[in-house]
């Protein structure tokens, strides 16, 4: 970790892969500062993980990164402790918040953080770049809150980009907050809302029999993209009907 005046630079690393009697390790499990990581009690044949936010954040000029790898016969689950929230700080800059999973073949990973909160006078970047093989399987879920309660939203940009065998298969934005192109509170965007996610699900069986598009309930979708991947996205009132919706989908999904 550095400090430095523009803001905290951290970052953490994890490399999972199988260890050839059905079981998974953890020879790379690296964080600094406000991004510890911490090996909880798995299942099976999965190993998980936990991000332990040791510090507030992200703040004004922070840049944070992770980097999570599932090699080949690698079971891994990936949490946090806590919702992040994202505050201003003292340096009027925005802070950014990169993540980048890669996933071989005959390896699943599923990326499962708390809420990102959007508090207000925040501006915060979050990229999201999914790599995978075509024998890969994924399970990830974002979740956007827009303000603490009572509160008008920060800014907030978030980017998912996801590949499948080096094939671009989503590319998507989502802008929220002060500064935001017109409109995405409005009934073609958010619709007043202040709760956003969704889920990319990626399994193999899905390339020969995808999931059939379907309005789930009202205010979440299902919808099959090119190859082995699914995409739900959701929007509510509030954080926790979001993850109803959410987890409501992703059982129906099989």
């Amino acid at each position: 970790m550095t400090a430095a005046p523009g803001g905290v630079r951290a970052s953490a690393r994890v490399l999972a892969r199988g260890d050839g009697r059905g079981g998974t390790v953890l020879p790379v499990l690296e964080g600094e500062g406000p991004l510890a990581v911490r090996r909880t009690r798995g299942s099976g044949a999965e190993a998980r993980v936990m991000l332990v936010g040791a510090m507030s954040g992200p703040l004004g000029g922070d840049h944070f990164t992770v980097e999570v790898h599932a090699a080949s016969g690698a079971r891994l689950r990936v949490g946090s402790a806590a919702a992040t929230l994202a505050l201003p700080g003292q340096n009027r800059t925005g802070a950014r918040y990169d993540v980048r999973l890669t996933v071989d073949d005959d390896a699943e990973l599923c990326w499962l953080p708390e809420q990102l909160i959007s508090a207000g006078g925040s501006d915060l970047r979050v990229t999201t770049s999914v790599d995978l093989a075509a024998g890969a399987r994924l399970l990830l879920r974002e979740e956007q809150v827009l303000g603490r309660a009572g509160e008008e939203p920060g800014r907030l940009t978030s980017r998912l980009t996801v590949r499948t065998a080096g094939r671009c298969v989503l590319d998507q934005e989502l802008a929220c907050g002060p500064g935001a192109p017109g409109g995405w509170d409005g009934p073609a965007g958010l619709a007043g809302h202040r709760a956003v996610g969704q889920l990319v699900v990626v399994r193999p069986e899905f390339a020969g029999e995808p999931p059939e598009p379907r309005v789930f309930e009202e205010g979440a979708a299902v919808m099959p993209l090119t190859g082995p991947v699914a995409l739900v996205t959701a929007v509510a009132p509030d954080g926790l009907r979001l993850r109803r919706l959410l987890d409501g989908a992703l059982a129906s999904l099989g």
